[in-house]
């Protein structure tokens, strides 16, 4: 099985440390994995305001970056998502279905595909809030939302249980929108701020010493939201670096 790692521009600039997680994750997993070198953005911040155009030379290079690879893997929900579900305006040639069918976001991917039973030596001996984010709970299924009825599940705390010393905190409204949404949170800033400040005004009265996500950028709207309103306490951690044990 050869794996082609996809890691989204934003992580790259931001948060290479996500990166090199993922990597490292994989890996010790006895997995092959390749990063191609030409990969850039997915296309997604143009898709999402309309401008299909200017996102095609992005989705055209991802597609000839990815295309031999048997599984694409990213930590990020959002822009798997936007392989999988917004690529509509290419022509779609076998290659493009495949790349689309082929990519999975890293939680879905241990979940689902490789079906990992254990994360043997972490530990991570703190209680922690989970957030899935919007794209990953609704466009991915990696957790039940819950306005729809039917049994609940969710991917990414049956990985989070299998370290040991780890404590999920019980949130109030565990699937609720953080206010990132990409765009919206340039184009309605005050409604995307007060949905930030929600979710952590959540983790504190849950107790939660830690914030994790599959969704880096959840976490960088919610951090900065955060800080700007003096909560210098609470670190902000990426799922792949909790099942890889760190660095923190």
């Amino acid at each position: 099985m050869k794996i082609g790692l996809f890691i989204p521009c934003y992580i790259d600039a931001i948060y290479p440390e996500v990166g090199i997680a993922t990597l490292e994750l994989l890996e010790k997993l006895g997995l092959d994995v390749e990063y191609p070198m030409e990969q850039t953005c997915c296309g997604q911040p143009m898709s999402n305001e309309g401008d299909f155009k200017s996102a095609e030379a992005a989705q055209k290079l991802f597609i000839q970056n990815f295309k031999e690879y048997e599984y694409i893997v990213g930590p990020a929900g959002s822009c798997v998502k936007q392989v999988r579900l917004h690529f509509d305006n290419l022509e779609q040639t076998y290659e493009v279905k495949q790349v689309r069918k082929n990519t999975y976001e890293l939680v879905e991917f241990l979940h689902d595909i490789i079906k990992v039973k254990s994360f043997p030596g972490v530990q991570f001996n703190h209680k922690i809030a989970l957030h899935n984010s919007c794209s990953s709970i609704r466009g991915l299924g990696i957790a039940k939302p819950s306005e729809i009825i039917g049994i609940p599940y969710n991917k990414s705390a049956n990985l989070l249980k299998m370290i040991e010393g780890l404590e999920l905190a019980e949130m109030s409204r565990p699937d609720e929108c953080c206010g990132f949404g990409g765009t919206f949170c340039v184009t309605d800033e005050v409604v995307s701020g007060k949905m930030g400040k929600d979710k952590i005004s959540d983790y504190i009265t849950s107790g939660a010493e830690y914030v994790v996500s599959p969704d880096m950028s959840c976490l960088m709207h919610q951090k900065g939201i955060a800080l700007k309103n003096g909560i210098t306490h609470l670190p902000f951690l990426h799922i792949a670096q909790v099942l890889n044990g760190g660095p923190f």
